[in-house]
């Protein structure tokens, strides 16, 4: 099983049985922690930079526009809200970087809110009629008043591997990257596929290599905006990559290699960067590396 990365924890009872119970949760909302999010989905934070959880009596008329997360191992319940005009806090900060500082628990029910917010922020139309709708079930539901429709939260499956040819891992980059990053690949499961199958689709169209067998090892939550990552690893053949545009560039790195860039950490100067350690991508290259693995 890997470990060590980020969001995999909220820490949190999500309590489905008092969702439909309005008079509940509201009895919870003055005395509730809230986590606090921008627009651009960062977390409230501090003037330390620390996480910033407010009650709900803070927060006055707010409660229609939370979202109930569920109920921490104290007994204290746990709301999302966006942060509308009026509602100021010292700083906000990327949820990315946040969770290298954070406690993890912490960390994960941001991520969870962040993947919430998304969703409801993206969902204010029935996709069968157009009316607008109204949100039910502490906000898991959105109802539509027009033609009965409910509509959930949205996860997005996507598959992440680390595939090896017996002595070398194949990694990419994308453009937009920073100099010198290089991930392990990736890519969304497609309606009537399942995620092996998705798995060989992606790292062929991608790259050009071919593969052999594939094994699941983990998941990560990935609310950048609303994934959930399945993580592989996998046996390919040794051909040659190429890419087709999606990627700047795919290549075979050595164990030897691979090792150097894990002990250098984020110095490009002498060679690649491997995944950022808040990733499972990260905790694939280390599997790979460690020989923990191969797909039968």
């Amino acid at each position: 099983m890997l470990s060590g990365y980020a969001f995999g924890d909220a820490g949190l009872d999500r309590s489905d049985a008092l969702r439909g119970d309005a008079d509940a949760l509201a009895g919870l909302w003055p005395g509730a922690r809230v986590l606090l999010l921008d627009g651009d989905g960062r977390a409230a934070a501090d003037a330390e930079g620390q996480p910033l959880l407010l009650a709900g009596a803070q927060l006055g008329d707010h409660f229609d526009d939370a979202i109930f997360l569920g109920i921490d191992p104290c007994g204290q319940a746990h709301f999302a809200l966006q942060a509308t005009a009026g509602i100021e806090v010292p700083r906000w900060i990327d949820l990315r970087r946040a969770a290298v500082a954070w406690p993890a628990t912490v960390g994960g029910a941001f991520a969870y809110a962040r993947g919430m917010l998304h969703w409801r922020t993206r969902s204010r139309h029935c996709g069968v009629c157009g009316e607008r709708l109204g949100f039910q079930r502490g906000g898991f539901v959105g109802h539509c008043p027009g033609c009965a429709t409910d509509h959930y939260p949205r996860v997005d499956p996507a598959v992440i591997v680390a595939v090896g040819d017996g002595e070398r891992l194949l990694l990419g980059r994308q453009a937009s990257w920073i100099a010198g990053r290089w991930s392990v690949l990736a890519g969304f499961v497609e309606p009537g596929e399942t995620p092996e199958q998705a798995v060989v689709r992606e790292v062929h169209e991608e790259t050009g290599v071919r593969v052999r067998s594939c094994q699941y090892l983990a998941s990560q939550p990935w609310p950048f905006p609303g994934s959930l990552m399945l993580g592989y690893i996998a046996e390919g053949e040794p051909d040659l990559p190429r890419t087709d545009g999606e990627l700047e560039d795919a290549r075979w790195f050595s164990r030897e290699e691979v090792g150097q860039a894990l002990a250098r950490g984020e110095d490009a100067s002498s060679g690649p960067i491997m995944p950022s350690s808040l990733s499972i991508a990260r905790a694939l290259v280390e599997h790979w590396y460690a020989g923990a693995g191969g797909a039968g």
